[in-house]
């Protein structure tokens, strides 16, 4: 660039201010390359979603500091109370052989 641009060869340089059509095509061009990866994503994305008209078990998960909470409502009768059971966080200084030492419980779904 200095060769090519040297005061002896350029005695009046050549004012370039702006260059109005490469820079919107360095604008356009970028964004439509996205646009190719996302509309057949989203048609993927869409076309796998699958809505379960009548689901074998209803399972309501309750996440608290130090424990969860899990209900099932499917079993009973509309005056009765659903099965409730908190399941607690194991300390990671006791886990039995097997268990995960991060995130184990007493009671596993």
């Amino acid at each position: 660039a200095l060769w090519h641009f040297h005061y002896k060869k350029n005695p009046i340089p050549q004012r370039i201010v702006h260059g109005t059509t490469i820079e919107i095509l360095r604008t356009i061009f970028p964004s439509i390359i996205p646009m190719f990866i996302a509309i057949p994503s989203f048609a993927l994305l869409y076309s796998m979603d699958e809505v379960v008209v009548d689901p074998a078990i209803t399972i309501k998960a309750i996440g608290h500091q130090w424990y969860r909470t899990y209900e099932y409502s499917d079993y009973n009768s509309s005056d009765e109370q659903s099965l409730t059971f908190d399941s607690y966080t194991i300390p990671e200084d006791d886990p039995e052989l097997g268990q995960s030492r991060l995130l184990e419980v007493d009671n596993r779904v």
